[in-house]
Order: C-alpha cells, then sequence, then structure tokens
C-alpha cells in the first residue's frame, strides 16, 4: 500500500490544506470534492483515498480519468457549512449532524453507511459510577460537539435510565476525540464520551472506568459515520456518483479482507503499535448497509434536538442505500 498519506498525519498540516491532489491534475477532466475527519471510524475514507479506488472505479466503467481532492475536517458541523457553501460533493460524518443537515434542506442524502463503532463514556471519578451521579453536578464532560452524534447517544443512555434527555447538557464540553482524551488522563474534565480508538487507549489506564453502558442504546453494529453526497452530484453526474459508491464499497472489502495490512497502515497515522491498531480495528464494524438511522432521527426530534419533525427515512438516504 502506498503511503503517501502519511503526510496528513498531523492536524496542523491537514487543517491547512485546502485541497490534497494527485500529482498530475487534469485542468479539464471530471472532478469530486470530498472531505472526512480523524479517527478510525474514517477508515473507508483513508483507504479509498490512499488506494484511489474511487479514481479506480471512475475509470474502469467510464475509460476516462477523474481527480478526487481530499479535505480533512474537525466535526460535522464544519463540513456542513462547506455543504452549504457548494464547497464539497460528498463527505463523512456522523449521523447527528447528519439529520439535523437534512432537515435544514442542506441538500444532500446518505449515499453509504461507512462504520459503526463502539462508545464509551469514560471518567476519573470514583464516585461517578452512573450517569445520575453527573446530574446537578458541575463535573464536565467532554464530547466531539454539542449536538453530535455522542450527544445524542448521551440524551438516549439519560432517557432510557429514566432521566430527562438533557439533564446533562450544561455539563458538555465540547473538544476534539484526542484533546478530550487527554484532558480526562490530566484531570481537567471528569468524563470523556467518545469511540475508537480513544475508548481503547482509555480502557486501558486503570486511573478510569465506564460509566454506564453506552453499548445498550447504540452497539458498533449500528451505523456511526455514513457518508453522504450533495444531490446536484447524484441527479447531474450519475458516473461520478456511482464511481464513489463503488470506490467506497472497495474500501470497506478491502478492510474486511486485510485488516492485518490495513492496521498496519492506519497505525502509521494514529500512533499506535500495529497490534492495538488490530485490536481497535476489529471492535468496528465495516460494511455499506446503514442501520438504525431511522429510529435515530425519530429519537433527535422527539428530543428536541430538531426544531421540527425528524425526516423521514426515504428522503435520507438516496435509493442505492440498503438498510434501515
Amino acid at each position: 500500500m502506498r503511503k503517501t498519506y502519511k503526510m496528513l498525519a498531523t492536524a496542523a498540516l491537514a487543517a491547512a490544506m485546502t485541497v490534497t491532489m494527485a500529482a498530475g491534475a487534469w485542468a479539464d477532466g471530471a472532478e469530486l470534492n470530498i472531505t472526512y475527519q480523524y479517527g478510525l471510524a474514517y477508515t473507508p475514507a483513508v483507504i479509498a483515498m490512499d488506494q484511489g479506488l474511487i479514481e479506480a472505479a471512475y475509470k474502469e466503467a467510464t475509460g476516462e480519468d477523474l481527480t478526487v481532492n481530499w479535505t480533512q475536517m474537525n466535526n460535522g458541523a464544519d463540513i456542513n457549512t462547506a455543504f452549504a457553501a457548494g464547497e464539497i460533493d460528498a463527505g463523512f460524518l456522523a449521523l447527528g449532524p447528519i439529520v439535523s443537515g437534512i432537515s435544514k434542506g442542506i441538500g444532500y442524502k446518505i449515499f453509504s453507511n461507512s462504520s459503526g463503532q463502539p462508545h464509551k463514556l469514560m471518567t476519573n471519578d470514583p464516585e461517578v459510577k452512573e450517569l445520575k451521579d453527573l446530574i446537578g453536578t458541575d463535573k464536565q464532560i467532554a464530547l466531539v460537539t454539542i449536538g453530535s452524534l455522542h450527544h445524542v447517544l448521551l440524551a438516549m443512555a439519560l432517557d432510557e435510565a429514566g432521566e430527562d434527555p438533557h439533564a446533562l447538557d450544561a455539563n458538555l464540553i465540547g473538544m476534539k476525540h484526542p484533546d478530550g482524551m487527554a484532558a480526562l488522563e490530566n484531570g481537567q474534565i471528569c468524563a470523556h464520551l467518545t469511540s475508537s480508538p480513544y475508548i481503547q487507549m482509555e480502557e486501558k489506564n486503570e486511573d478510569l472506568h465506564e460509566v454506564g453502558d453506552m453499548s445498550a442504546v447504540w452497539s458498533a453494529e449500528n451505523s456511526y459515520i455514513v457518508g453522504v453526497a450533495s444531490e446536484e452530484l447524484h441527479d447531474e453526474n450519475p458516473e461520478i456518483y456511482q464511481a464513489l459508491c463503488d470506490g467506497i464499497k472497495a474500501a470497506m472489502d478491502y478492510i474486511n479482507e486485510n485488516p492485518e495490512e490495513t492496521a498496519a497502515f492506519t497505525a502509521e497515522l494514529d500512533g499506535n503499535s500495529v497490534e492495538d491498531e488490530l485490536e481497535y480495528l476489529n471492535d468496528g464494524n465495516y460494511a455499506p448497509e446503514v442501520k438504525g438511522i431511522g429510529r435515530f432521527a425519530k429519537f433527535m426530534e422527539e428530543a428536541q434536538f430538531l426544531d421540527g419533525e425528524a425526516p423521514a427515512y426515504e428522503d435520507m438516504v438516496f435509493d442505492n442505500v440498503v438498510g434501515d
């Protein structure tokens, strides 16, 4: 596998880049602009980028060249802003901002699942055993951003525990996943709600323990990160859209058929040992079928994460998508 993606391993460089283009890009050829974020949940995008799988799918189908430009962003809110501005054609983000984006008419739909991952709420406070132990306190809980999938999952867990879904909203603080882990381990915050590979790394710290069981409300079999594409791309550039779907599917197939090779590659990006990375990778689920998105959207409506009604399932996905 090529190692060109190593240049993107530092966040500073990734944030500074507006596009990452292959050498010899074509001035007049077909073009696709895609964005993604950080973490193992985005491995299908990373593999597709590194191996040129979308370009290969387009070449095989049309005999023509396709330039794919990749950008790395910090959160789903930034991606929604970029979509609204017409700056990107496709992106990978979590369900929370996607449901919000579709309900606001941003103009995209889901073209494929990307991954399901385990989620856990970890704390450094030995007195905190259950969610109710945090309610009414000033103990801070870090998650990637307010309104994110993790925020909704926390609300789901509170609801299942018989509590107000928003009982801990005042305790929340937005941090990127690695920053939240560092703050938890340094004692700057009380708890951190995150996903792979950060939860596995936190679990290895004997000073931390899990609060409740987030898998009871949202398991790794359910969709976490999904791919969305603009309706304009789907409607006006069907060959590029199909190459996008085929390329990401090929990336998932590669991950599932070659886990050791995938882990060896992503370990370089994440700074983990190959053995640890393989463990983290195997905790995830990489498949094109979506799962649970209708239920997730309905809960967002019921818990008032949306201004109005949740979008119907068929309004969230393109017609090639399989699942619920």
